[in-house]
């Protein structure tokens, strides 16, 4: 009777591991666990054993070295983590107790260093939580159970540019910065190059870097965050963030002083939901501009 129940709960696996790789394939989304080597791309700065503890099950979201075993639910995908996972499950009903797994805590997610099988089986059985040896990695930036590989190398890149700018030290209360976009932390390094390079020719001495990423922040970056949220230009860019908003505000900040108009970074927010907010705005953005001309 056991045997026939271990089967049949094995074959319903499969057949719900299949239908979310198709569902997966036809969205063009990956469907695999959350890979540690990404969890390290988050520059940690040590780690420290935490011992035994219990953990949620849900928030095991990714592993060391087993993440293409597994789909993204943590369903197994091969025939070998099947079986494997078969033999646990036949274990589990005869009463054996099985050993705490192994994890590394990131943020408010977990990556399995050892125990693949004993959390795919957890999952399956509808298990809230389990024993865990955890080690817990000291990270800039946090993972959360609902990232996917896209977040991770976001997160990789906010770390990246928190280590080149020391930004939480020198201004300890300043905002979280948080793109949708690969790649834009790169160009926030070029405002304050920019930054700094003009400062220094307005003041005649040289600015160290340190300087001008407190300046960059505090007069350039928070101001037009500020002018983002007085004007409620989030609300018309549906899945941005404002850090997404500030680079479109001052790459249009930059269109304008090239034709020799130099705007605050309040103006050029107001500007920018002028030219490019809703249909209404726009319309009246125009009209104001046709009156300035008359």
């Amino acid at each position: 009777m056991r045997s026939w129940q271990v089967e049949s709960e094995k074959e319903r696996l499969e057949l719900r591991a299949r239908l979310h790789e198709l569902l997966h394939r036809l969205k063009g989304e990956p469907n695999t666990l959350l890979p540690f080597h990404q969890a390290l791309a988050l520059r940690p700065k040590g780690e420290h054993h935490l011992g035994l503890r219990t953990i949620e099950v849900d928030k095991v979201v990714g592993s060391m070295d087993r993440y293409e075993d597994f789909d993204h639910t943590f369903l197994p995908k091969t025939p070998h983590t099947l079986e494997r996972w078969k033999r646990l499950r036949a274990l589990q009903l005869s009463g054996v107790e099985l050993p705490p797994i192994e994890v590394y805590q990131v943020g408010e997610a977990y990556f399995v260093k050892d125990g693949n099988h004993r959390v795919a089986l957890a999952k399956a059985t509808g298990q809230k939580y389990m024993d865990a040896y955890v080690i817990a990695l000291d990270v800039p930036v946090p993972v959360e159970p609902g990232d996917t590989v896209k977040d991770l190398i976001l997160k990789a890149e906010y770390a990246h540019f928190l280590e080149k700018t020391r930004l939480k030290e020198l201004v300890p209360k300043a905002e979280e910065i948080r793109f949708t976009t690969l790649g834009r932390y790169d160009i926030l390094l070029d405002h304050i190059a920019t930054r700094r390079y003009f400062k220094g020719l307005e003041e005649g001495r040289e600015v160290s870097w340190e300087e001008a990423v407190v300046d960059w922040y505090e007069n350039l970056y928070k101001p037009t965050v500020e002018a983002i949220r007085r004007l409620g230009l989030l609300r018309d860019f549906p899945g941005r963030t404002e850090a997404d908003l500030y680079l479109w505000v001052m790459d249009h900040r930059y269109f304008l002083a090239q034709e020799g108009q130099e705007l605050s970074p309040e103006e050029a927010a107001r500007s920018y939901e002028e030219r490019f907010g809703p249909l209404w705005k726009r319309l009246g953005g125009a009209l104001k501009r046709l009156l300035a001309k008359s």
